[in-house]
């Protein structure tokens, strides 16, 4: 027997509460019993290195001082200019935050993305521009096939909800298998990224004249960003926008 929806409707909070009682509400980071689903306790949101205040207008890092009314970017983005416009991120890359998105990478812990968006939506709202199409950062197919699914993409659809923006999932494509690059320098991501990502040729009127708002989990160095906001820039974006879940602090 199928029950229309009519039914259905004013059965959902009882079935939300079975399940609440059966398994109830836990922190992310800690496992600890929480009031809210996709939460964290109070010691856990303590630790968690939330970026706020001054920052990077370019790479979101946090800065000293007090905004002034003028651009402010970091020395590293003064050193090597991005090529995108504005950058945001969520966390700073720290203990609590690096357990959170190495769960998500590669311990299928899926259950971060809904906060995961949240927390980047209030992060890249100061620079959200309307009308935006939200891009992740491509996987290879070959390390897409091994992990099952790409962390970026699932946060880019998040933040797609959050914020009401289309989003496109597979607007970029990384045509060339890359090394792993967690141990390389910053030359060494740059040249190994090069001219590896391209924009789907059946995906470009997409985003012809229009503004993109790159998504990843992490940014170090920010080479594997700017192979994706040069492909969109020579595609014909208008303008790039970046924002990731986490920003690497770079040593001084």
């Amino acid at each position: 027997m199928r029950l229309s929806c009519a039914v259905i409707k004013p059965l959902r909070p009882v079935f939300q509460t079975a399940v609440s009682l059966i398994y109830p509400p836990r922190c992310l980071g800690c496992g600890t019993l929480v009031d809210s689903d996709f939460g964290l306790c109070s010691a856990c949101w303590r630790d968690t290195p939330f970026i706020g205040g001054t920052v990077c207008e370019s790479c979101g890092i946090p800065l000293m001082g007090a905004p002034d009314g003028h651009r402010i970017d970091c020395d590293h983005c003064l050193d090597h200019p991005r090529p995108w416009q504005n950058g945001r991120a969520a966390l700073l890359y720290s203990d609590q935050s690096r357990s959170l998105i190495l769960g998500l990478k590669h311990g299928d812990r899926q259950d971060v993305v809904g906060p995961a968006a949240r927390w980047m939506a209030r992060a890249v709202r100061p620079i959200l521009r309307e009308g935006a199409l939200i891009v992740p950062v491509p996987l290879h197919w070959t390390r897409l096939l091994r992990r099952r699914y790409n962390q970026a993409a699932l946060l880019a659809r998040g933040l797609a909800a959050q914020t009401g923006l289309e989003h496109c999932p597979d607007l970029l494509h990384r045509h060339r298998r890359t090394r792993k690059l967690e141990e390389a320098s910053a030359e060494e991501r740059f040249a190994a990224l090069a001219s590896a990502i391209r924009v789907h040729p059946g995906r470009a009127r997409r985003i012809a004249g229009r503004a993109v708002l790159l998504v990843d989990d992490v940014m170090t160095s920010g080479a594997t960003l700017s192979a994706c906001a040069i492909a969109c820039r020579e595609a014909g974006a208008a303008v790039v926008d970046v924002v990731t879940l986490a920003r690497v602090a770079l040593d001084d």
